[in-house]
């Protein structure tokens, strides 16, 4: 029986380019291993080992296939054949990158005894190839408009990009799924889903400005940034919903706290970065992976989303103070509906505040918003978020008729803080799914970015100082609460500028909690604190002032050992020239126990589907 496998192709990828415009492999799967993401908001990878009979290579499946392993479509000994995919070279390693496949019948059994093709001299590129190997002729495509050959480069990629402006040839066409910091000559043809404003900035190095911008392709998004020279060489160029073919240009690890894109990499725009319009339209538009209104309330605060709406309720233009430049910035909030019921407010910031109107109640598609908890559940426009207005999208075309129809008279239900209170500690409580425990803090290190993390977690006090439970201060019925000090007479508020017979103990109540994947020291203010001693500060300072010990011990007593569910603040400062992170708590409650049941019955019958 003649094997149903494409003998030959792993020396093919070893010693020329393919591609598959040239040729569709039939391949079997050996093993399939999963590559976790490097951050928490990465998506993780799959990496194949495919057999041709004879030799076996390395292959990475695109994440969009990533369904096809965790339904088991896709495992070892299955046959695959890959319709689309790219060769690329890693640190000296031939890989191919899966971008589309299909699963071949085949009754299980193992084909051949297939050996490591990187340990033979094959792998090297030498002469005495089989004759199976032999390069293909280069194979002309259409790119764009442009004519274009397929390169026997041996760096990968579907076709080379076409000369447009007569420059120097970068190197072949990659998906941007194929990026990399160890790619020195690609080129991508992407489109602008995304373009930001300009942002000026001042720092020891002096001053300057800078951009960035959302490439997408068919198999998936990438964030790009261009300071400086790059501002002027570009800003102007890219236009959102245009494609271009980009080249020469740097890959590095992306930075997760300036962008809401799914990617581990991000391109930065350099010197010799080229830019080109392209005129061909096979690049899909923006992709959106809806989130219902009437589902945010399950969803995590500050995870990113897309969500789809009518708008109902447009709201006055506003204004907040920036903390960080002590200027005013533009805030309007709006209201969406959907078919759910629910609604939600979304908040946007700046020149979108200000230049928004909607006065005929348009359908809105949002791309890239962050959840937040404020008033329960509410929505903002990130920096990089995006929203189109009336699109030509399925999603949109079922709203339009539906709230034509009947949703313009129904009456929708808000979110509010009342619809997560716990009836304990008087708090809002997280729901299940937001608790974070412990070791999720340090290991995701919450707090050691520039910015101030927030996040919930469950924990069992352990030890609360006693030493150090208070401070005295100012007795102003105004709420001054500034720390005063005894000069003798009197106990002197410089703030106030008056001086008090008898300071007003508050609570900055340091404690040790833990639960079982670790424990950490936060600190608690007095009104916090106070539910959780059961007593005021000062009542428990007149305890200790009176000589009375064991009436003073009792309540440490009583809180130690006690569970609550503490929102946190994470924050980095130094101590001893030491970074270190401080995390403060800013509400508590008791644990939801009925609630969390319902989470792990919820879970439990999900893993048993």
């Amino acid at each position: 029986m003649s094997s149903p496998l494409s003998a030959g192709f792993c020396e093919l990828v070893f010693t020329s380019e393919v591609s598959s415009d040239t040729t569709q492999p039939v391949l079997q799967i050996l093993s399939v291993k999963k590559i976790n993401a490097p951050g928490a908001s990465g998506q993780d990878r799959y990496r194949l080992i495919l057999s041709d009979g004879k030799y076996f290579i390395q292959a990475m499946i695109a994440t969009q296939l990533n369904h096809m392993v965790e339904s088991k479509d896709l495992d070892k000994h299955v046959l695959v054949k890959l319709t689309q995919y790219v060769q690329n070279a890693v640190q000296g390693r031939k890989l191919v990158i899966v971008l589309q496949l299909e699963v071949v019948p085949w009754n299980g059994e193992k084909i051949g005894n297939p050996s490591n093709l990187e340990h033979t001299n094959l792998a090297g590129g030498a002469s005495n190839a089989a004759p199976a190997a032999a390069a293909p002729a280069p194979v002309k495509q259409e790119v764009g408009g442009f004519a274009a050959r397929a390169q026997s480069s041996g760096r990968g990629g579907a076709a080379a990009r076409p000369g447009g402006r007569g420059k120097q040839e970068v190197g072949p066409l990659y998906p941007i799924e194929g990026l990399s910091p160890y790619q020195n000559k690609w080129t991508i043809k992407a489109r602008v889903t995304q373009k930001s404003d300009i942002k000026h900035y001042s720092n020891q190095r002096g001053e300057g400005k800078l951009f960035s911008v959302t490439f997408m392709d068919e198999t998936g998004e990438i964030r790009a940034t261009g300071f400086n020279e790059a501002v002027d060489n570009f800003y102007n160029l890219l236009e959102e919903g245009k494609v271009f073919f980009v080249s020469r240009a740097r890959i590095n690890i992306a930075k997760k706290q300036f962008s809401n894109v799914n990617n581990e990499y991000e391109i930065m725009f350099e010197n010799q970065t080229e830019i080109e319009p392209c005129d061909d339209d096979s690049v899909p538009q923006v992709k959106y992976n809806f989130k219902g209104i009437g589902d945010l309330g399950e969803t995590q605060k500050d995870e990113i989303c897309d969500v789809i709406g009518v708008v109902r309720e447009v709201g006055e233009l506003g204004s907040v103070t920036s903390k960080a430049t002590n200027k005013p910035f533009a805030k309007r909030d709006i209201q969406l509906v959907d078919q759910s019921g629910q609604s939600v407010r979304l908040t946007l910031w700046g020149k979108q505040a200000e230049t928004f109107a909607a006065d005929d109640q348009p359908v809105i598609a949002f791309k890239g918003v962050k959840v937040g908890d404020f008033g329960g559940r509410s929505l903002s426009m990130f920096s990089s978020a995006t929203m189109s207005v009336n699109p030509d999208i399925p999603e949109a075309h079922s709203l339009r008729g539906w709230f034509d129809a009947e949703g313009h008279n129904q009456h929708f239900q808000a979110y509010t803080n009342s619809m997560n209170t716990s009836a304990g500690a008087g708090g809002q409580v997280a729901r299940p799914s937001e608790i974070k425990t412990i070791g999720q803090a340090k290991d995701e290190q919450l707090g050691m970015s520039e910015k101030t993390d927030y996040f919930t977690t469950q924990a069992t006090i352990a030890f609360v100082k006693q030493e150090t439970f208070s401070y005295p201060a100012c007795a102003n019925p105004d709420g001054c609460n500034k720390k005063v000090v005894d000069d003798g007479s009197g106990w002197m508020c410089e703030k106030c500028d008056k001086k008090w017979d008898q300071p007003i103990h508050r609570y900055i109540l340091s404690m040790n909690v833990m639960d079982y994947t670790g424990s950490f020291w936060i600190t608690a203010f007095n009104d916090t604190a106070e539910q959780i001693m059961e007593i005021t500060a000062n009542d428990l300072m007149r305890h200790k002032e009176e000589g009375d010990g064991n009436q003073f011990n009792s309540f440490f007593q009583k809180a130690t050992g006690k569970t609550f569910t503490f929102q946190m603040m994470a924050k980095q400062d130094s101590f001893n020239d030491q970074p270190r992170v401080r995390y403060q708590c800013r509400k508590v409650a008791l644990p939801d126990y009925a609630a969390e049941s319902a989470h792990l019955s919820q879970l439990i019958s999900q893993m048993s589907v």
